[in-house]
């Protein structure tokens, strides 16, 4: 069944498989090493899971079989990460809580929620008011600065206004130059030329952006401000996003306020 609210399940999971990588490294973080069994291939934190956890495939190509034969009693996955056809065929024989994380808020609230399902409210609850407190230290720029966010080479893509991409940007005070568009769209340079764009960003997921990428653009957008960063605190929604402020003021304070 897909599970519709927490209160449908009345009993701790014991065997927990997590189809998205930032939800995993939560169910570390909730010291749930025992009860966590399945994991994708994408889940690196903890690295060590990658040898102790079954793997159960990638976020968008999981083996329903290999879950089906850990007879898991919770199933976590994502509306965003993983693929409808493949949760609702599983959600036939195992309990799936599909979470929606599109902001901050989101986030917060998925943190509980999962607190509440593997009975860890209380250490679910210290993160999240730990979380808020966080980002309230975020020294966001005072002048909107015009950006763009890449997360794909070839084709060159980014991300439009409805993910939880753009809601981290904006708490940094970047005013994404692409919110207007959905989901994430395929740009060229040459919109990226006529787009007014002050600071492009180029994150080190799911695409491996690295020097060799931003000498490429920089010589080919020679006024833009280029920087490389850990797309991780950008786009994980777990229990990373304690360590998401400092991060972000790191990057702000090396640019003009």
């Amino acid at each position: 069944m897909i599970i519709k609210s927490i209160t449908q399940i009345n009993y701790t999971p014991k065997r927990i498989v997590s189809l998205v990588p930032s939800q995993t490294e939560l169910l570390a973080w909730l010291q749930l090493a025992d009860e966590t069994i399945g994991i994708t291939k994408f889940c690196v934190h903890p690295a060590h899971w990658l040898q102790s956890k079954n793997i159960i495939g990638g976020t968008k190509n999981i083996n329903t079989k290999k879950i089906a034969a850990l007879q898991p009693d919770l199933i976590i996955a994502n509306k965003e990460e993983n693929v409808k056809e493949q949760v609702e065929a599983l959600s036939n024989d195992f309990p799936v809580w599909v979470t929606d994380v599109n902001n901050l808020q989101d986030a917060l609230e998925m943190i509980t929620n999962i607190g509440y399902l593997t009975n860890k409210k209380e250490k679910a609850s210290e993160l999240t008011k730990n979380i808020a407190a966080e980002f309230l230290k975020i020294y966001p720029l005072t002048k909107p600065v015009k950006t763009a966010y890449l997360i794909w080479n070839d084709p060159l893509m980014t991300i439009g206004g409805d993910n939880f991409i753009n809601d981290m940007l904006r708490h940094c005070g970047f005013e994404n130059i692409f919110a207007n568009q959905n989901r994430y769209p395929v740009i060229s340079v040459d919109e990226l030329a006529d787009s007014n764009c002050e600071l492009l960003l180029l994150s080190s997921e799911p695409f491996p952006f690295n020097e060799k990428h931003k000498a490429a653009l920089q010589q080919q957008l020679p006024g833009m401000q280029i920087l490389l960063i850990d797309g991780e605190f950008f786009s994980w929604y777990g229990n990373r996003l304690l360590d998401a402020p400092k991060y972000f003021n790191e990057i702000l304070s090396g640019l003009i306020k």
